[in-house]
């Protein structure tokens, strides 16, 4: 389980449906490991959203839904808010060990995982303070403020906004563009282009290619996602991304290609993968 789900928009996972999870896992005697990077995000919505969550501590309701796990990862770049780092969790202590079997090969001692030792104190923090309702609030506002303005402007985004970024629908923005020649990834392009502006492309190119056929996967939505890092952008910021957002937009009828792949990995290509620009 991904706690909020970045390809849908940034969304939260129900406690129930954790709930409906966990009891679906026991019937088939499988583990629910959850990805964590966001989990203070998800019960935010929990709290604002679910029933019987409104009076409930974000710590609180982290504890129950993480009682529904057998185990966690977690990229603490997110919501433990540090610039670097991460950790796993297991309720079965012998999962753990085989876990760790190469981490001291590779990555450092069980106890800190190559991590030194500011950082896993700045970790430590950035979790009690990434917890903080106030604190939640105010970060996720920001986002739908963005939002709203974008959407304002004509944008087609994905509603509701989510909690740690806005998913601009590329396929509505560039419907001129087929899906074979990447439109998010060219409308990715466009926003650096005009301002500087980094997203990253949720569709074709992020798919990948189906592994028999080695033809490329359509996803439903050719997204771009505007992820806001924590405690960095002033509303300023804000406002000049969505108005480079909207210049963009008024000029869409003059992107009329997309992108050709000039160099891919075998597997996630969408990380080193170099692009031709059509013309």
């Amino acid at each position: 389980m991904t706690v909020t789900n970045n390809t849908a928009g940034g969304q939260p996972v129900s406690m129930a449906n954790l709930r409906g999870v966990r009891k679906l896992a026991d019937k088939y005697k499988v583990l629910v490991i959850i990805d964590s990077a966001r989990f203070a995000e998800n019960a935010y919505f929990i709290k604002t959203r679910e029933t019987g969550y409104s009076e409930k501590s974000i710590r609180d309701i982290a504890r129950e839904m993480f009682s529904f796990a057998d185990g966690m990862t977690m990229s603490s770049k997110k919501d433990a808010i540090v610039n670097i780092g991460g950790f796993i969790g297991f309720r079965d202590k012998e999962l753990f060990r085989k876990a760790s079997t190469f981490n001291i090969m590779f990555e450092g001692f069980v106890t800190y995982g190559g991590m030194a030792g500011r950082d896993m104190n700045a970790l430590a923090q950035g979790l009690y303070e990434g917890t903080e309702f106030d604190y939640l609030e105010s970060r996720i506002g920001q986002v739908a403020r963005l939002g709203e303005k974008i959407s304002a402007a004509g944008v087609p985004v994905q509603v509701p906004i989510g909690g740690h970024a806005i998913f601009i629908d590329a396929g509505k923005f560039l419907p001129q563009i087929p899906a074979g020649e990447f439109p998010a990834q060219r409308l990715a392009v466009e926003l650096y282009l005009e301002g500087g502006i980094r997203g990253v492309e949720i569709g074709t190119l992020m798919a990948d290619r189906d592994p028999v056929t080695r033809l490329n996967r359509h996803p439903a939505l050719e997204l771009v996602r505007l992820a806001i890092p924590r405690r960095v952008y002033t509303d300023n910021h804000m406002d000049y991304v969505a108005a480079a957002v909207s210049n963009v937009w008024e000029r869409r009828d003059r992107i009329t290609r997309g992108l050709a792949i000039k160099y891919e990995a075998p597997i996630m290509r969408h990380f080193t993968v170099e692009l031709d620009l059509l013309s």
